[in-house]
């Protein structure tokens, strides 16, 4: 059978096409890295999240794995932003508190329904840094139009998840010592080799720690008011990027300040 030549290079032309298509599906769904949702999803009863889910948050849970533990509510994604590093796996489960959502990240394949009392699953590759937008497909009220979140690839060698809080007395006696508790909180797997710095007045002392993965740990400074003098004193404690910062004041009488204070609000 003889074929013209025109139909041989139509043909030549769909079958390019098909394979062109089968290689763009495969690649969307296998090279990018992403695992879809399957009908074996967990539940979780909304009104108990809290207890059942646990509060929004990322985990580090192998070496370049993380989970992603995400809530949607009317017209919030919590936590916003979603911080991970680049070159990293990450498993994305998201529920809902209230109604039915989506949670889509804009220039990726992650896109899901998200369902009052199930869990639904996804696993993300990011190999470079970037920020990308979250964004609610499904209408879930008035202001559906404004529900989205951020998420952001970072560097890895700009991430951590480092927490840093600091217990203190807001006024001291004059000639008394008060304390400032310092807790540093590492969520990474591996330990944490950090400083701590203490400011306040004129003086500066630093400490240096070390944070097991996946703990805290606790330090003291104390501060004697009578070096201080009467007066107010900013201080700042800084580990790291972060930084807690307030204003210790010492008064000469803290009971007769409490006092007037009283009469005051009277």
């Amino acid at each position: 059978m003889n074929i013209h030549t025109y139909e041989k290079v139509w043909l030549i032309a769909a079958l390019l096409l098909i394979v062109g298509f089968i290689a763009t599906i495969t690649y969307g769904s296998v090279g990018l890295g992403i695992a879809m949702i399957d009908d074996s999803e967990e539940t979780v009863e909304p009104s108990e999240l809290d207890e059942d889910f646990g509060e929004p948050r990322v985990e580090h849970v192998g070496e370049n794995e993380y989970e992603a533990y995400v809530i949607a509510q009317t017209f919030i994604f919590q936590p916003d932003p979603i911080e991970v590093p680049a070159n990293s796996k990450v498993t994305f489960y998201v529920t809902s508190r209230d109604v039915i959502h989506s949670f889509s990240v804009v220039g990726t394949n992650i896109n899901t329904m998200v369902i009052p009392g199930e869990v639904s699953t996804m696993t993300a590759e990011f190999d470079e840094s970037g920020e990308y937008g979250i964004i609610c497909n499904e209408y879930c009220g008035s202001f559906h139009h404004t529900m989205e979140g951020q998420l952001h690839v970072v560097p890895e060698d700009e991430f951590d998840m480092t927490e840093l809080s600091v217990e203190s007395d807001d006024e001291v006696e004059l000639g008394n010592e008060t304390t400032f508790n310092v807790a540093v909180e590492n969520g990474m797997l591996d330990d944490l080799e950090t400083t701590v710095t203490f400011e306040i007045g004129n003086e500066t002392t630093e400490e240096e720690i070390t944070v097991s993965g996946e703990s805290t740990e606790e330090t003291t400074f104390t501060v004697d008011s009578t070096e201080l003098g009467e007066g107010d004193h900013d201080w700042t404690v800084t580990v790291d990027d972060y930084e807690e910062s307030g204003t210790l004041t010492v008064v000469e009488d803290l009971e007769e300040e409490e006092e007037n204070g009283g009469n005051n609000d009277e």
